[in-house]
């Protein structure tokens, strides 16, 4: 039989820290001062915050409950698609903790931040070499950035050619961020849809591309799990027209160090630095979106680039037809380092990576059709997608079913995305999952699915055994409490 990681057990509760706190508690502990005290001029002062006083037992307590309330990869398995959650080593937060990289000022001249420099300089050329692009910019600081970085580029491509472009071809396909980083350049998004078997025909793309179009920006894998099967043949179409082929690479995970974009017909690549290298991801950053480009968008990359002469690096701001600069200093550093350190430790086990985060995919997709409805019953990339048909004749929904998977102790899957699977179940396993969890996920899924059937009424109370029952999630959403 197996052994689910879900369990009931004593949960702490405590009341807001606004409701706990008391005058006069305090468990700052501040360094001795060295400089003589000073009364702040009034003319810059405000209201002190609003911050409840709590003593260093209550603020221990506190955060020690909420790492009991939360649920995280370091938890248990967290298979949310098109996220990548997968396990961060360790080891690489205590290299990202160095004190010549934790606390090297930004403002730091190049001579005294040589170390740094050469970590972006190789990592720049490690992506570069696994995408099989010509030139990196690692400064974007988040994926949605990196996008919004690879729509500028193409803007500035087309201006400096004299060519004003209106128009973006944007596939059912792609992720959701992509219609609004191209609306951002004011660009007109184009929806194009997918064919029979959930990736793009030629055809298509062919009807929708005219000169008035400055590129495509396609998701490959797309979200629905699926290659792009025929994307050399969709950029050159894109490119006898005059436009340019973005790629969201935020599924490279799937495919790193299998596929070289640049070889297939990308101009433009964003990565997520968080997602396929181990970087930490969640909890709304921080991240890292490099893009990586061909050689005739390198010019317009952003400033300022890392450069090496005579075996020293420097920061340069010295190219005329770069879009600028889009993030304070140069990004999220302590993630490059994170990334840096996961691609030498891996070395020419990044291809091994993918094969097994493809084939953990496949495998669940295999052991749970049936159970579930398979929107495209074809092999799959990283991630598969499942819906809710074959529950609805009992009434219930996608929700109610990941939610009770809550109880059995797994994080709930990415739900009701893609847009395109209506009651869409995206389920992403990772490659550094075990055969075992892996399993016991499955088997809790099957048995989800026989409560549908049996106690229905038991899956829409789920979940039972958190700390908080089914929440009214739209009230959550149009009127978020985030203060005391």
């Amino acid at each position: 039989m197996t052994t689910f990681p879900g369990a009931t057990g004593l949960v702490f509760n405590e009341p807001p820290l606004w409701e706990m706190g008391k005058p006069g508690r305090c468990a700052a502990d501040l360094p001795r001062r060295d400089v003589e005290r000073r009364q702040i001029d009034n003319a810059v002062a405000g209201d002190p915050p609003d911050f409840p006083e709590l003593s260093e037992p209550e603020i221990v307590r506190h955060y020690t409950r909420l790492s009991q309330w939360n649920f995280g990869v370091d938890s248990g398995m967290y298979p949310l698609g098109s996220c990548t959650m997968k396990y961060n080593p360790k080891l690489h937060e205590k290299l990202a903790a160095f004190r010549g990289f934790a606390e090297l000022h930004p403002l730091s001249p190049d001579s005294l931040s040589q170390g740094a420099l050469k970590v972006m300089s190789e990592l720049e050329r490690l992506l570069a070499e696994i995408t099989g692009m010509q030139a990196v910019s690692l400064q974007p600081a988040a994926g949605a950035q990196g996008e919004l970085a690879g729509m500028l580029l193409i803007h500035a491509y087309h201006k400096k050619k004299c060519g004003r472009r209106t128009k973006i071809i944007i596939p059912d396909t792609a992720h959701g961020t992509n219609p609004a980083s191209a609306a951002l350049c004011g660009y007109e998004p184009i929806p194009v849809k997918s064919n029979e078997n959930g990736i793009l025909s030629p055809e298509s793309i062919a009807e929708a591309m005219d000169d008035q179009t400055a590129g495509i920006m396609v998701t490959n894998p797309n979200t629905l799990g699926l290659f792009e099967e025929h994307i050399k043949q969709i950029a050159e179409i894109v490119h006898r027209k005059g436009g340019l082929v973005y790629c969201d690479g935020a599924n490279m995970n799937a495919v790193m160090g299998i596929v070289r974009m640049g070889e297939i017909g990308v101009d433009v690549l964003h990565l997520n630095l968080h997602k396929t290298f181990s970087t930490p991801h969640g909890g709304g950053g921080p991240g890292a979106g490099p893009i990586c480009v061909r050689k005739h968008l390198e010019p317009f990359l952003p400033v300022p680039r890392v450069v090496e002469r005579k075996g020293s690096y420097a920061l340069s701001s010295d190219f005329p037809d770069s879009i600028g600069k889009l993030h304070s200093f140069y990004g999220n550093f302590s993630i490059m380092v994170r990334a840096h350190a996961y691609i030498l430790s891996m070395g020419a086990d990044l291809k091994r990576v993918s094969e097994l985060a493809v084939l953990n995919a496949n495998y669940i997709k295999e052991r749970l059709k049936g159970t579930l409805h398979l929107a495209y019953d074809r092999p799959c990339m990283h991630e598969c997608v499942f819906s809710d048909k074959l529950q609805k004749k009992h009434k219930v929904t996608t929700l109610d079913m990941v939610k009770r998977l809550i109880d059995y102790g797994f994080h709930p899957p990415t739900v009701y995305f893609p847009l395109v699977v209506d009651g869409a179940i995206m389920i992403e396993p990772t490659e550094t999952e075990s055969k075992e969890t892996i399993d016991a996920f499955i088997e809790a899924f099957k048995t989800v699915a026989v409560e549908a059937e049996q106690y229905p009424d038991q899956l829409r109370r789920a979940p039972g055994r958190t700390k908080v029952r089914r929440l009214d999630e739209t009230s959550a959403a149009r009127h978020p409490c985030l203060g005391g």
